[in-house]
Formats: structure tokens, C-alpha cells, sequence
């Protein structure tokens, strides 16, 4: 199989599908690897690294798109990827297609069969392909609250670790899976005070033995919420259903409960986002204020850090990567998790919690 890696195109995403070492996996399996031009710049490898490692380089990403059989990609297609895609492709990539209904008619239209990332299940119940980033995203989150709780930020002036005698910073964190657990790892690391809030007891118990009774834990209530929020320097959304769309556990009347120029992150921006008020911001222009809180909302949060982040995901995506390219669409039926995995094919959206996010029979 010829497997296609162009150059990704969101705004600041600097990561790449498939890293050198992942491409002589591919080519030690027999597969041909066809990478764009620059496409491993931001992780500082150049188009030589590719060559060693057994891939041709593509001088454009419509030559991608034009010859392989699957286009591996870290980001979801936007509009100009997406109509290149056609009905005999494999797309392999992050699709989170629940807030996305134009991108999930353009894949519709383009025929491809497309396996979303954050849809794939293992045996256990975990999602595999969206966890590396989920620990990526979760540790910087804290990173962005820190920055825009800075003054010439708009924040409110505060150190998330405080000094001797002043109190440090309270971190919400809402939800307690990867992203949650991952944030409330770096907040209390900072010395801040940290409280997660789920709505599951059992993962409660087990986050309080995790932290050994350093961080708050209580259960999701519009009661727990509204408390926690009012007292927070900064509140982290960290709340997933996987394939659907995030709930909105903040309302805009919630905001009036917040300490002036408080910060919300919404790590759950890719699927919607878990705050009302919630709307997609890039790295050039992160933040925005509504009803004097500041909202943080950037939707692909570890293309800031695309050295680790890659080689992160490609540690997770290559079993299952190697799988669609030596036996092509067979693998998906042989393979429950890669199952999950598929949203689009046929023109339609198979994956019925994604279909019912969106809205489409």
C-alpha cells in the first residue's frame, strides 16, 4: 500500500502523522511512504530523515492526496484536504466530527473511508489513540491557565503556586479521566489547590488514593459546580463522551458566579466544548473574554508542542496504522477497536454515537 503523509495545515499545528521512525515500520512491512515536503519541520526532521528512513518525498500535498491508498494525519481534513479525499482512500487521523457537520458532509461527498483516532476502542473500554494526547493536553492546560491568569494576559494577577504566606491559586478541574487526572498532576505539582470534580464515585475514590489526599474531590452537581467554580482562580474542562458532543457543564448565568477575570480552559473545545459560552480559538489568538472571565479554548493544544506530542501519538497510532495498510479495509471488520474507529464510509456516517451528535439518520 502507498501510505501519504502531507504537510499539516491548521493554524500552528506543527505535528506530523507519521514520524521517521514510524515511516521504516511502514516500510519494513512492504509499504511505499510517500511524506510532502517540510512536513517533519516541526519536529525537526527534515525531508533527508524521511529519505533515510525508506520514504519518497512528494514536492506537494496534492500529490498526496492524488496517489496514496490511506493518508495518515494528525488534524482533521479542512476544506481544501478534504474534497482531494475519494471513495477508494483510508483517512487515519483525528476527525472529531460531533461540532464539525461541514467537515463530516465534506467526507460524506469525498466517498473516503475515514477512521477517526478518537473513536478507537480497546478491549478495556479506553481510548487508546486520543490518550497520549489527552496527557499532553491535560499538563498544558495548567500551563495556559498559569499564562492567562498573568495581568497582561487580562487574568487576575495570580501565581498558580502562591509564596509563604499568600494563598496559591484554586485550579476546578471538571472531569476526572486522562485530560483531568494529567492537569490536576501539573496544578498540584505547581503547589496550587486543586479540586476535581466527576460524576462517578468509584474514579473518585480512586483520584483521592492517587493523590493521597492532595486534591478535593467531589461528585457533579449543578450544586458541586456552581460552589467550585465561584471559588476558582481557574476552572479546566476536562469532560469527554466519546464521538459525541461535550456537555455544556458551565452556563453563561454561571459566569456571574466567577471571581473577575477568572480563566475557563476547555480542553473539550475539539468536541464542542463543556463551557456555554465556548468557542474555538488558535495559538496566534488563544483567548477571549465574556462577562469578565477569560476563556481559553484553543482546539489543538499539543500542536504547541509537536516534538513530544508526535512521537507520543505515533507510539499509540502505528499497531493500528500497520494494520489498515497491510490488509486495508479487512482490518477494520477483524478489529473491533478499529471498528469504533470508523466514522465515515460509503458516503454515510457509520458510528452511531457520532451520527446522533450530528444529527444525521
Amino acid at each position: 500500500m502507498r501510505v501519504g503523509v502531507p504537510k499539516e495545515i491548521k493554524n500552528h499545528e506543527y505535528r506530523v502523522g507519521l514520524t521517521p521512525g514510524a515511516v521504516r515500520e511502514y516500510v519494513a512491512h512492504g509499504h511505499e511512504v510517500l511524506v510532502e515536503t517540510g512536513a517533519g519541520a516541526g519536529i525537526a526532521a527534515d525531508d533527508a530523515a524521511y529519505v533515510a528512513a525508506g520514504a519518497r518525498i512528494a514536492d506537494t500535498a496534492a500529490e498526496v492526496f492524488a496517489t496514496a491508498d490511506m493518508v495518515v494525519k494528525v488534524k482533521e481534513p479542512q476544506p481544501g484536504e478534504w474534497t482531494q479525499l475519494r471513495p477508494d482512500q483510508i483517512l487515519f487521523t483525528y476527525l472529531h466530527l460531533a461540532p464539525d457537520p461541514e467537515q463530516a458532509k465534506g467526507l460524506m461527498a469525498s466517498g473516503v473511508t475515514a477512521v477517526a483516532y478518537e473513536t478507537v476502542v480497546d478491549s478495556r473500554g479506553h481510548l487508546p489513540l486520543l490518550a497520549p494526547m489527552s496527557e499532553v493536553a491535560g499538563r498544558l492546560s495548567i500551563e495556559a491557565a498559569g499564562a492567562a491568569l498573568k495581568a497582561y494576559n487580562g487574568g487576575r494577577g495570580v501565581l498558580l503556586g502562591g509564596v509563604p504566606g499568600v494563598q496559591p491559586a484554586r485550579i476546578v478541574v471538571l472531569g476526572g479521566g486522562v485530560v483531568g487526572t494529567h492537569a490536576a498532576r501539573m496544578a498540584v505539582g505547581l503547589g496550587a489547590e486543586v479540586t476535581i470534580i466527576d460524576r462517578s464515585i468509584p474514579r473518585l475514590r480512586e483520584l483521592d488514593e492517587l493523590f493521597h489526599g492532595r486534591v478535593r474531590t467531589r461528585v457533579s452537581t449543578l450544586e458541586s459546580i456552581e460552589q467550585e467554580i465561584g471559588e476558582a482562580d481557574a476552572v479546566i474542562g476536562a469532560v469527554l463522551i466519546p464521538g459525541a458532543s461535550a456537555p455544556k457543564l458551565v452556563t453563561r448565568p454561571m459566569l456571574k458566579l466567577m471571581k473577575p477575570r477568572a480563566v475557563l480552559v476547555d480542553v473539550a473545545i475539539d468536541q464542542g466544548g463543556c463551557f456555554e459560552t465556548s468557542h474555538a480559538t488558535t495559538h496566534a489568538d488563544p483567548t477571549y473574554e465574556v462577562d469578565g472571565v477569560i476563556h481559553y479554548c484553543v482546539a489543538n493544544m499539543p500542536g504547541a508542542v509537536p516534538l513530544t506530542s508526535s512521537h507520543a501519538l505515533n507510539n499509540a497510532t502505528l499497531p493500528y496504522g500497520l494494520a489498515l495498510a497491510d490488509r486495508g479495509v479487512a482490518a477494520i471488520d477483524a478489529d473491533p477497536a478499529l471498528k469504533e474507529g470508523l466514522n465515515v464510509q460509503g458516503g454515510r456516517i457509520v458510528n452511531r454515537v457520532v451520527a446522533e451528535a450530528l444529527g444525521f439518520d
